[in-house]
């Protein structure tokens, strides 16, 4: 038996023709982003199998649309098989302890049209099909044209390869109808390894309590109360429950009339790929997490940000380049003389500062706790993963650091305005020097009537005037200029400073967190699209 060939998805999930352009096709189509997005984070045999289940299941939408396949299954002395016999009108399945010890579940199709690769597809050899063409004229069969009904191995067999067929054919049926038997009904072969695991499925189940006329008629009632509350402990409350005697005839016109409902809605088929697709996002998400996608708020990123900084350091870094800066700075632009009576009293500072040894247990401490604070808003397999990544490379993006932050130029170096301003200084000080020099010369020898006239002043005397208010306006200007350059540069160095912070932590930290954090907000998106 091959199974259909079909489309893959990235994801590999099977892609359909049958089903492009549905309802459908979107959920498969997220469970496929749902599986990519877990890979490498959730077990790939998990993945795998989950690829497999949804493949089967959409497989069978390329095939025969006109049938609808119903299972009847159920444990030895149900009655499973004498169920499927008055469906049927035929002595097909042998009973009690006449049934064969085979594995092979057997077909009666109404219908032969388009059936034949159906029921290649769901593995029923030849010799096990019935085709009731022949009798379609009749109202009773013709109203079950569509039909294929299949009768199942007994579930709990000691025979292993009965209870694998019984499980191959449940995971492809479009329609379930479970026989339970009054004495067994609530046996945990059936509950724990059927009913609970399929609690997605309810909608494409039937449950038909056999041999009700074995129960006095005052109980019945009470026994078909009591199997409701069993499947709805299993997760299947809204599974129909039908009381009835395949020997006596009890109740098998409402189960053949339900059956026959449900065929005629032409909804089966779909509701089972629906829930099968429900079921594999179920197991998803157990295994990827049902956590609130959580994003990393910019503000706390800029408050790591800070807080290695403050690590590193930087903030004195930054204060004293302003310091260092200025101060420097103001002893060039001072009028030389004043400078040479202040210089006593302050020291212009040489060199510039440096960039401390960084402080590596803070910056462990504070990425180890944003890689926590990212943890709790993603799944258990995404966070082992996520912390695992931060942690192994802590020591890395300390080297990191600390290598771009001792590489970073402070901008301690004086602009050349400054230098200017310092020979103009000097140049206007000669100026003043040399008028007033000149005037006292000439006026010691009686010369100033000789002087040449500037506004009424020998040039002498304005030289040397106009060179001290000159030097003393530049000081001025000098020093108002001088506070912006601190500022400017300290600005500057922080700026630089802060940007090797961010940029190491961005590539070693908040981009790590990040691929994981939108890893997993991709893995719920997928899952909550494939669940509808």
């Amino acid at each position: 038996m091959t199974a259909p060939q079909t489309e893959e998805t990235d994801g590999g999930i099977p892609g359909d023709l049958a089903t492009r352009g549905t309802p459908i096709a979107a959920r498969v189509d997220g469970l496929g982003a749902a599986v990519e997005a877990a890979r490498g984070r959730v077990a790939d045999a998990l993945l795998d199998d989950v690829a497999a289940a949804v493949e089967k299941s959409t497989g069978r939408l390329r095939l025969s649309a006109r049938h609808t396949v119903v299972a009847i299954a159920g444990a030895t002395g149900s009655g499973k098989s004498s169920t499927y016999n008055a469906l049927t009108g035929l002595e097909l399945s042998s009973v009690g302890i006449r049934r064969p010890t085979t594995s092979w579940a057997t077909a009666v199709v109404w219908g032969s049209q388009g059936a034949g690769e159906l029921l290649d597809w769901l593995g029923i050899p030849p010799r096990h099909q019935t085709m009731r063409d022949s009798m379609l004229d009749t109202p009773s069969e013709s109203e079950l044209d569509g039909v294929v009904l299949l009768d199942l191995p007994d579930h709990d067999s000691t025979e292993v390869a009965h209870h694998l067929e019984v499980d191959r054919l449940v995971a492809v049926s479009d329609l379930m109808v479970w026989i339970l038997d009054p004495q067994k009904y609530a046996d945990a072969a059936v509950h724990d390894r059927y009913f609970k695991p399929m609690s997605t499925h309810q909608d494409v189940m039937l449950v038909a309590l056999n041999h009700i006329d074995t129960v006095p008629v005052e109980r019945r009632q009470a026994m078909v109360d009591d199997v409701r509350r069993l499947l709805a402990e299993d997760g299947l409350p809204n599974v129909q429950v039908l009381p009835i005697s395949a020997r006596e005839g009890i109740g098998m016109a409402e189960l053949r009339a339900e059956i026959l409902r449900r065929v005629h809605d032409k909804r089966s088929t779909t509701l089972r790929v629906e829930a099968d697709i429900a079921a594999a996002a179920a197991r998803l998400e157990q295994a990827g997490g049902t956590t609130p996608v959580r994003e990393l708020p910019a503000r706390r990123i800029e408050e790591v940000e800070d807080r290695v900084a403050d690590a590193a350091g930087v903030s004195a870094v930054v204060e004293g380049i302003e310091r260092t800066v200025g101060e420097r700075a103001r002893g060039a632009v001072t009028w030389p003389p004043l400078a040479l009576l202040g210089r006593g009293d302050d020291e212009v500072p040489r060199g510039e500062p440096a960039v401390a040894p960084l402080d590596r247990a803070a910056v462990d401490t504070t990425v180890r706790a944003l890689a926590d604070e990212a943890s709790e808003g993603v799944g258990p397999a995404w966070a082992p993963r996520l912390r695992g990544a931060i942690g192994s490379g802590l020591a890395a993006t300390g080297d990191k650091l600390e290598k771009g932050l001792q590489g970073v130029d402070l901008g301690g170096r004086l602009p050349a305005w400054v230098s200017l301003v310092r020979l103009l200084h000097w140049l206007l000080l000669l100026t003043a020097v040399g008028g007033f020099a000149w005037w006292i010369v000439a006026a010691v020898q009686g010369a100033t009537g000789d002087l040449t006239k500037v506004a009424g002043l020998p040039l002498p005397a304005v030289l040397g005037i106009g060179g001290l208010v000159l030097g003393l306006v530049l000081a001025v200007v000098g020093r108002m200029l001088v506070r912006g350059l601190a500022r400017q540069r300290a600005d500057q160095a922080d700026e630089r400073l802060r940007g090797v912070v961010h940029q190491v932590l961005d590539s070693d930290v908040v981009q790590p967190l990040r691929t994981e954090v939108a890893s997993y907000t991709a893995f719920r998106r997928g899952v909550e699209t494939a669940r509808g």
